[in-house]
This record gives C-alpha cells, sequence and structure tokens, in this order.
C-alpha cells in the first residue's frame, strides 16, 4: 500500500494524526461544490484557506465493478492511487498536469478500499474542446505542444485511455499574449488521469487507442491535411517522409480508430474530415 502524502502548507489544515485511517476521514468530511458524484465516487471543488482545489474521494468500487472488468480483459480502477501514480510519472516526465498536494488510502480488500486525492485547482483555464482560433500561427504551436505532450506521455510509458481535447486545458491569458514571454508555445495541462495505465512500454494498440480519440475529437475542429501531418511529424520526431515510408499502417489504424468513434453516433463523415483524410 502506498504511504499517504500531504504538502507541507497543508498540514496545519488537517490537523491531529495523520495515518491511513484518521486522514481519509478528514477528506471525506470536506464539503465544496459537487461536480461529479456516482455511487462508489464523488469529486468537489473545495476551498482551503485562500486556494481552490479539487477532491476526488472513493468509497471502493465493489465485487460486481471488479469482476464485469476482470471478464472483459480490464484491469479495474480501485480508487485514487492510479490516478496520484499518473500524475507523478506525467510530472517526471516534463507534462504539465494537476498538481497532487494530497493522496490517502485505507483498507486491504480491493473491493472496499477508500482513498482520496486532492489536486490544485487550475483556474483562468479553457479546454481545447471549447477554444476557436482563426490564427494560423497559433494553431500551429497548439497542434506541434499536444503532440509533444502526446509524444512524452506515451515514451513514459503513459496511456491516458481518455484521450480527448476536452482534456487539455489552455492557460488564459495566452502566452504569446504576455509581454514576459512573447512567442513562448501556448501552455496546456493534460486532466482526467483517473483511467491511465502505467507500464514499462506502452503496447502498440493503446498508443492507437489514444491518439485515434484524440483524432475522433478534433474532427469538428478546421484541420487541414497539414496539421494532420504536423501532428505525425512532432509527435514521431522524426522527418515525415521518413515516417510515413516505415510505419504507414500505424497511422491508418489511428485514422480507422478516430472514424470508428465517430460512427457510433453519426451515420457519415464530415465533409471537411473526408477532405481531411483523402489519400
Amino acid at each position: 500500500m502506498l504511504t499517504n502524502f500531504l504538502s507541507d502548507h497543508l498540514k496545519d489544515y488537517f490537523e491531529g494524526d495523520t495515518d491511513n485511517e484518521d486522514l481519509f476521514t478528514l477528506v471525506d468530511q470536506l464539503r465544496g461544490e459537487v461536480f461529479r458524484k456516482i455511487d462508489d465516487r464523488r469529486t468537489i471543488k473545495v476551498r482551503i484557506g485562500t486556494a481552490a482545489y479539487f477532491a476526488k474521494i472513493h468509497h471502493g468500487v465493489g465485487w460486481v465493478e471488479i469482476l464485469k472488468n476482470l471478464m472483459q480483459g480490464r484491469l479495474p480502477v480501485l480508487g485514487a492511487r492510479n490516478e496520484w501514480l499518473a500524475l507523478c510519472a506525467l510530472r517526471n516526465a516534463g507534462v504539465r498536469s494537476m498538481t497532487p498536494v494530497l493522496f490517502c488510502e485505507r483498507g486491504l480488500n480491493p473491493a472496499t478500499r477508500q482513498s482520496a486525492i486532492l489536486t490544485e485547482s487550475l483556474e483562468s483555464k479553457v479546454t481545447l474542446e471549447d477554444f476557436e482560433t482563426t490564427e494560423s500561427d497559433l494553431k500551429r504551436k497548439l497542434i506541434a505542444e499536444v503532440a509533444t505532450m502526446a509524444r512524452k506521455m506515451h515514451q513514459a510509458g503513459i496511456n491516458h485511455r481518455d484521450f480527448y481535447l476536452c482534456h487539455f486545458l489552455l492557460d488564459l491569458p495566452l502566452v504569446e499574449d504576455r509581454d514576459d514571454a512573447p512567442g513562448a508555445p501556448p501552455v496546456l495541462h493534460l486532466i482526467d488521469l483517473h483511467r491511465a495505465q502505467i507500464r514499462q512500454n506502452v503496447p502498440r494498440r493503446w498508443i492507437v487507442k489514444d491518439l485515434g480519440s484524440l483524432l475522433f475529437s478534433a474532427f469538428e475542429k478546421n484541420l487541414t491535411k497539414r496539421d494532420l501531418l504536423r501532428f505525425v511529424r512532432v509527435y514521431s520526431g522524426s522527418p515525415l517522409r521518413e515516417v510515413l515510408v516505415t510505419d504507414p499502417e500505424f497511422w491508418d489504424d489511428v485514422i480507422a480508430r478516430a472514424i470508428k468513434l465517430w460512427r457510433q453516433d453519426h451515420d457519415s463523415l464530415p465533409n471537411n474530415v473526408t477532405r481531411l483524410l483523402a489519400r
């Protein structure tokens, strides 16, 4: 079992002993704005002093959920430990994400284990799903930054499993609009690591799933063929001609994955996507 973690600046707030039992109880008693609540967990935004945080509190998934996942060939997500490990791994890989300030868990039974994670709230942000721009230079920078973050994540042995534009948060105001950092790349944070997996190396099929999900979520953006190729070049870190010759099947599988996701809810692809994917 992982050792509890509590940032120094919060130790005065969580008074008393902070062993596994007591720290979880204190976090579970926090009250704030409810962002999500399902049977086994809830996500709330709380204020501690002058700062805002998000608390994700897990109360055990139960044996039914564990067995269902195992029968489907998937490892069940048992609590906050998964997100804690993923956030630490992303930080080590140089990928901006949420900053964890607390982690705790208690209980040996995997079906009833209780756990919680507290992260600093990311303020003044907009998701890439909601962000629109007609500025071509900014668009190029965003594509390059997303591709770089994806490459670093996968090279570090992490696959996201919910890798959509809505889980990229863009700093506002934009970095390029600030006098102290003209021309710098836009600042993005990758969030929602609840289902992430960590291995020595990410299997090919999971990389395809991540990148296919990302492309699917960008279908309604005004992408061009050049945008798509720019992503491929930056993500691969190799000359474009070399990439398309050595492993064209990989990117064909990514596109096929994106199309499959789109057609789960739509009869046909948007016209701009048909042109985008045309040979």
